[in-house]
């Protein structure tokens, strides 16, 4: 190909990243941001500036190429980039993933794929259209393309630990960032400003973060999702307005298959605790503990262990991988391993919401969808804070997670 021309839809810090990793991927150094959009002029600006300075040679970003406002996906994709980097809030995911679709682009989306059933099925569609159309696809699992990761799950597979028996998931960290809400803003614009914290938006921390931990439990599977899940979870103790509906804690027991192996996953955001993020599995003939940013240990019966220490960075290898098919005329798509890791994430918030066992085939088939039924600045996007700013949350037992 010429030079490869590259549009992002996102600009927050994810965003950014990934549109640094795509220009300094191995494949080729011929790619050029090109595009750029975002919901916020100060986001767009922002990125505008730091790739000019850091990437001159690898950025073209004239005015007429700078798209803000709730359409901005919509308007980039009408230009003639030729692959776009989907890094928007998850809520807007698959709308922005069909466009990119239907538009012809070859498509890096970052995880989750959606925050809700309806989303993972309409994904689900235009990922087979992007197959048949043989347009690129691949979603932002970092740690698929981490050696640490693919090199020991392969032995895993091959049976280094035996039947596997169960399975044990984290991502425990304290509190994130948080945005106030500005004099004049509306409600639309205070949640997508702060769109970690609305579940149309990020789907719970289970979903937009811990989805990590959840698509390796499934690896470990040979990729195969749970047959259902049962869990509990709360917010104990970030209750404020500027954290809006989300828990802050869930602990999800799934179960797969006839053997019925259990996958025990656990997510808490809570200042002043134990952090993990890390995957484990035991088998009938050994162990293995993954750190999802160190060390991976394997250890089997009668052996010395096997150790990984971790080498590149998987959001890099990722886009290494993604230009190299770009360039060289290869297929790939890892969408529909990405939508069911989104998937089993959502039955989990379904188990934590709900305090019942949620089957995956009537968690799939659910109708329940977030999106608001309007999309503009002043429109209602669902949620509202009582009289002190506190956003209701779910109730285990009341709920109607779906």
């Amino acid at each position: 190909m010429s030079t490869i021309k590259i549009g992002l839809v996102g600009c927050g810090g994810r965003g950014r990243g990934a549109a640094q990793n795509a220009l300094k991927n191995t494949a080729t150094k011929d790619v050029k941001l090109t595009a750029v959009a975002d919901a916020f002029q100060d986001s767009v600006d922002g990125t505008v500036k730091l790739f000019s300075d850091q990437y001159p040679h690898q950025t073209d970003l004239p005015k007429e190429r700078q798209f803000v406002g709730l359409d901005c996906c919509e308007q980039l994709l009408k230009t003639d980039v030729d692959v776009v980097l989907l890094c928007e809030p998850p809520g807007f995911r698959p709308r922005d993933f069909v466009a990119a679709v239907d538009s012809g682009k070859h498509i890096f989306a970052e995880k989750p794929v959606a925050v809700d059933s309806p989303g993972v099925r309409r994904f689900l569609v235009a990922n087979t259209k992007a197959k048949n159309n043989k347009q690129i696809v691949l979603v932002g699992h970092h740690l698929r393309f981490e050696k640490k990761h693919y090199e020991s799950i392969k032995m895993i597979h091959e049976g280094a630990i035996g039947d596997l028996l169960r399975i044990r998931i984290f991502f425990d960290t304290g509190y994130l960032w948080t945005r106030p809400r500005l004099e004049g803003q509306t409600e639309m614009e205070h949640q997508i400003r702060n769109w970690y914290y609305f579940n149309w938006l990020s789907g719970d921390h289970i979903v937009e973060q811990h989805v990590h931990d959840i698509d390796v439990m499934n690896w470990f599977m040979k990729d195969q999702h749970p047959i259902e899940a049962n869990g509990m979870g709360g917010r104990q103790v970030r209750i404020a307005p500027q954290f809006g509906e989300i828990f802050d804690h869930h602990s999800v027991e799934y179960v797969f298959g006839e053997r019925e192996v259990r996958g025990y996953s656990d997510c808490r955001q809570i200042n002043g605790c134990w952090g993990s993020f890390s995957e484990h599995a035991y088998g009938t003939k050994g162990y293995i503990n993954m750190d999802g940013h160190g060390t991976v240990v394997l250890k089997q019966e009668g052996k010395d262990p096997i150790i990984w220490k971790r080498e590149a960075d998987g959001h890099q290898t990722e886009m290494d991988i993604l230009f190299d098919a770009i360039q060289n005329g290869k297929e790939w798509n890892n969408g529909d391993i990405g939508a069911d890791a989104t998937m089993t994430a959502i039955l989990g918030r379904m188990a934590t919401y709900s305090g019942k066992v949620v089957k995956w085939e009537e968690a799939f088939h659910s109708e329940l969808d977030l999106f608001p039924k309007t999309l503009a600045w002043d429109a209602d996007p669902g949620p509202k804070p009582n009289a002190q700013g506190i956003y209701p949350c779910a109730k285990a037992g009341i709920t109607k997670a779906w």
